[in-house]
């Protein structure tokens, strides 16, 4: 991954492949975005009642559909899925899309994926327990999608003689975005990811600022900093994605206030903005001619 300015969006999968989903993504390539993403959840906050489909089969169809455009999850995480067979689909992924894939992953919330599996009476995971999985699930999965062949038995994990030949197209893995706001996180985004994910301080999101939501993600980049020192690496190595629709204000209002919030994300050193495909009747209701202009027009505003 290259570190640079660009634009991406993110689609629900709540739409028939055959019934409007295929255009979607088509439209996203040829609007010149640099990737499209969808949620990898069982459901997801307001549409848990609506259609909702699997991330990894939309991702395999929009592979096929498109030709240029990377495609990703944002984000996976260890609520419902398993290191062993989530690298198998992964590089099976990876293969179709002859490597336009990239693997936003994080530890998940407290939401539906946390508690669609859990039996009666069982209680999901809590923030620490989320946290354990999650330290262990990553460089499970780094070592799955890197080597042909992976014994391991771990406290939550384990593999045992997992094939995974010829491994993935992207060399020596497919990108990992590693979503983390918080301090075991911000290692393993050090430590294993290509890219660092954040939706800002979702404190601020309903009470907060703009400028208090700026200084919060300021922040967080610096805990990404001194993380990265610790590791040993540069943190300019590694691309920073923001999701947007978690912050303060309305940046996709209009043309111009999300001209005004990309430039001073950009300045704190992002270097991809992600914006949702729009949704009507939804949080994500957005005018199309906006959306289409911001996706041709904005990054031009900082040449």
């Amino acid at each position: 991954m290259t570190s640079s300015r660009r634009l991406s969006t993110v689609i629900l999968p709540i739409h028939r492949w055959n019934q409007g989903g295929r255009p979607l993504w088509v439209r996203a390539e040829e609007l010149g975005f640099h990737a499209a993403y969808t949620y990898d959840h069982l459901a997801w906050r307001t549409f848990r009642d609506g259609p909702w489909f699997g991330a990894l089969p939309t991702l395999t169809a929009a592979a096929a559909a498109t030709e240029r455009l990377r495609l990703g999850t944002l984000v996976t995480s260890p609520n419902f899925r398993h290191p062993v067979t989530l690298a198998k689909e992964l590089i099976t992924l990876d293969d179709v899309s002859d490597g336009r894939i990239t693997l936003g992953i994080g530890a998940g919330g407290n939401g539906f994926d946390a508690t669609t599996l859990r039996g009666s009476g069982e209680e999901p995971w809590n923030p620490r327990e989320r946290a354990d999985h999650f330290e262990e699930f990553v460089p499970l999965l780094d070592r799955l999608l890197r080597e042909p062949t992976v014994t391991q038995e771990g406290r939550f994990y384990s593999a045992n003689e997992a094939r995974n030949i010829p491994g993935c197209v992207q060399r020596p893995r497919l990108p990992f975005a590693v979503a983390a706001t918080g301090p075991r996180g911000m290692r393993l985004a050090a430590r294993h990811g290509q890219a660092w994910v954040t939706t800002g301080d979702p404190k601020l999101f309903e009470s907060g600022t703009p400028d208090q939501s700026v200084e919060a993600v300021r922040g967080q980049i610096a805990r990404l900093g001194a993380a990265c020192e610790e590791a040993g690496r540069d943190v300019a190595e590694l691309d920073k994605i923001l999701l947007t629709g978690f912050t303060p204000g309305s940046p996709l209002g209009s043309f111009d206030a999300f001209v005004d919030f990309a430039g001073t994300h950009f300045e704190l050193g992002f270097t991809e903005i992600v914006v949702h495909w729009p949704v009507p009747d939804s949080v994500f209701a957005l005018d199309t001619k906006v959306f289409e202009r911001i996706a041709t027009e904005a990054l031009a505003q900082f040449d």
